[in-house]
């Protein structure tokens, strides 16, 4: 996969993990998410792919640079 179809995923992956994160916790409200265990699980799951697909690629961006 190209590095930057990945780094975009794990953004994303990131962003939207946080949100959830934060819903279910209860920090931002106003969704049915709100305070709810099961979304902040997800959310952290979500968040947590997110770390391992930046960090992949920040790791093979420094090894060695590829004609992706």
């Amino acid at each position: 996969m190209k590095r930057w179809v990945t780094l975009t995923v794990g953004l994303v992956f990131l962003l939207v993990g946080g949100v959830w994160v934060l819903q279910g916790a209860g920090v931002l409200t106003g969704s049915f998410m709100t305070g709810q265990k099961l979304w902040f699980l997800i959310g952290l799951v979500a968040f947590l792919v997110g770390v391992v697909l930046v960090a992949a690629t920040a790791r093979r961006t420094r090894r060695a640079p590829t004609d992706d």
